[in-house]
């Protein structure tokens, strides 16, 4: 019997092959990812619930970004293409979590640590409650406008929504955030 070898990279399930970058890709990849990994890590962990998922969403869209970037037709726009998705990972992942497994328990939604319930205090403990508790769509327009300070057409575009379908869906949003809180706007 004559002994195979595997190509790994031509095998499903292998590591895929990542084609060299341009000169100065890296560069503008590793800048990108310095300057804004943080902030859309925190955009995924309100949009996700806990820490481990919103690092996993962030590191598959700079990784995705990495993979096409010498594809992409306006590289002034990569931080667009990175935001948009994080928000498709994090909807993956939320959608996942949905779905029932024969060989997993029910989801649990995480429960804050002690540190992070002494950070937060009760007010904002309530405030991320009611915001987990709004529609997806509502939840994504109000993260994207006011926590990453996102303009209209900037959340339009990582949504891919019209920029008015924007304005309507935040100001239902806040209208039904605020209803949760017992506010009136």
């Amino acid at each position: 019997m004559k002994a195979e070898t595997l190509d790994l990279d031509q095998q499903p399930g292998g590591p895929v092959p990542v084609p060299p970058l341009s000169a100065g890709a890296d560069d503008t990849i590793s800048g990108l990812y310095a300057e804004h990994a943080l902030g859309l890590t925190r955009l995924a962990l309100i949009m996700v619930g806990d820490r481990e998922s919103a690092e996993d969403v962030v590191q598959e869209a700079f990784l995705g970004l990495h993979r096409r970037f010498d594809r992409l037709r306006d590289r002034d726009k990569a931080l667009l293409y990175v935001r948009a998705a994080v928000l498709n990972n994090a909807r993956t992942v939320l959608r996942r979590r949905r779905l029932p497994s024969r060989f997993a328990g029910t989801y649990d939604p995480p429960v804050w640590s002690a540190e992070s319930v002494a950070i937060l205090g009760a007010e904002r403990r309530e405030v991320m409650e009611a915001l987990h508790r709004l529609p997806r769509r509502q939840r994504e327009a109000l993260v994207l406008r006011y926590y990453a300070e996102l303009s209209e057409e900037e959340t339009a575009r990582v949504m891919k929504i019209s920029r008015g379908t924007v304005k309507s869906t935040t100001s239902r949003a806040l209208d039904a955030l605020g209803r949760l809180l017992g506010e009136t706007r």
